[in-house]
C-alpha cells in the first residue's frame, strides 16, 4: 500500500468518526418533549414556572404545558393528546384510571379552596360556621356569584357545595363564565361578586392587586388535593410514557416535594407537599 493512500484512508476514517461523534452528541443534547395537561390553578399561581425548569434541566426535557380545567385536562388524556395530567378532582381522576385512560396515579400536594368576595360582604357569609351555610346565604340574598363553569376541579367542588345547599344555582345573580381561575377572579373583582377560588391562585392575584378578600375558609369540605396521572401508553402507544413515568417519579420525590413546599408568594406558602405532610402527620 502506498503511504499517501493509507493517509488518505485514515483521513476519511477520522472525518467519519468526527461526524458520527458530533451527530451522537447532538442527538443526546436534543431535549425530549413532555406534554402536560394541568389545571389553570397550578399555572396561574406561578408554581409551574418555579417547578418545571428543575425537571427540565435534570432530565434534558422540554415540558409543553396546556393549562385548562381539570375536566378538559382529563379529556385531553382520554384522546392521547398529552403524556401526563396534573389535576385536582379526585372522583374524576379515579374514573379516568378505572376506564383505562390513565395509570400510576399519585398524590402530589394540596392546598384549600377559599370563598372570596367584596370587603362589604353583602350576603354576610363571614358570620357563618360552615361553607354550606355561606353558600346558602349567597343564594338567599341573590348576591352576585361568579362560577368558573368549566368542569374544573374548582367548579366540581363548587357544584358539590350547591348540591348540599339543596339548590341548582340559576338566575341573574349567578354568572357561569367558562373561564380559568385567574379570569374568574378578575371578573368577580370587577363585579364585586363572590367566587370560590383555590388559595394558591387567589394569593398570587391578591399580590398583584386583586381587591377581593377571603370571607370564609377552613371548612374540611374545602380541602383541595392534587394528583398526577400518566396517560396509559398501552392504550396510546404514541405517548412519551418513559418520560411521563420519570416526571411522576420526580414530582413525588423528596427533591420536588421540597421545592413545592419552598414556593412562596409574598412570603406565603401556596401548596403543601403530600410527602412531608404525611411524615409530619398532617
Amino acid at each position: 500500500m502506498k503511504p499517501h493512500i493509507a493517509w488518505k484512508q485514515l483521513f476519511w476514517l477520522f472525518a467519519f468518526l468526527l461526524v458520527l461523534s458530533l451527530f451522537t452528541t447532538a442527538c443526546r443534547s436534543q431535549p425530549q418533549t413532555l406534554k402536560l395537561a394541568t389545571t389553570t390553578s397550578t399555572y396561574d399561581s406561578g408554581l409551574l414556572d418555579y417547578l418545571l425548569p428543575i425537571f427540565e434541566e435534570k432530565y434534558n426535557a422540554q415540558v409543553e404545558v396546556i393549562a385548562v380545567g381539570t375536566g378538559q385536562a382529563l379529556a385531553l388524556g382520554q384522546t392521547g393528546e398529552v403524556d401526563v395530567v396534573l389535576v385536582h378532582a379526585r372522583p374524576l381522576e379515579e374514573q379516568f384510571v378505572a376506564e383505562g385512560y390513565g395509570i400510576n396515579r399519585q398524590d402530589v400536594m394540596y392546598n384549600d379552596f377559599v370563598l372570596v368576595g367584596p370587603p362589604a360582604d353583602p350576603a354576610g357569609v363571614a358570620d357563618v360556621n360552615d361553607v354550606v351555610a355561606a353558600f346558602g346565604r349567597i343564594a338567599a340574598s341573590e348576591a352576585t356569584f361568579v362560577s368558573r363553569g368549566d368542569n374544573s376541579g374548582t367548579h366540581v367542588k363548587e357544584m358539590s357545595i350547591w348540591e348540599q345547599v339543596g339548590i341548582h344555582p340559576e338566575g341573574s345573580w349567578y354568572l357561569s363564565v367558562g373561564q380559568g381561575m385567574g379570569a374568574t377572579l378578575t371578573m368577580a373583582d370587577e363585579k364585586q361578586a363572590y367566587t370560590l377560588a383555590d388559595r394558591g391562585t387567589y394569593l398570587k392575584r391578591q399580590a398583584e392587586g386583586l381587591g377581593l378578600v377571603i370571607l370564609f375558609e377552613g371548612d374540611p369540605l374545602l380541602h383541595n388535593p392534587y394528583g398526577v396521572i400518566m396517560v396509559n401508553p398501552s392504550r396510546f402507544p404514541h405517548v412519551n410514557g418513559e418520560l411521563a413515568d420519570k416526571f411522576v417519579m420526580w414530582l413525588t420525590s423528596p427533591e420536588a416535594q421540597m421545592a413545592i413546599d419552598r414556593y412562596r408568594v409574598d412570603g406565603q406558602q401556596l401548596f403543601f407537599s403530600n410527602l412531608f405532610a404525611a411524615s409530619e402527620g398532617k
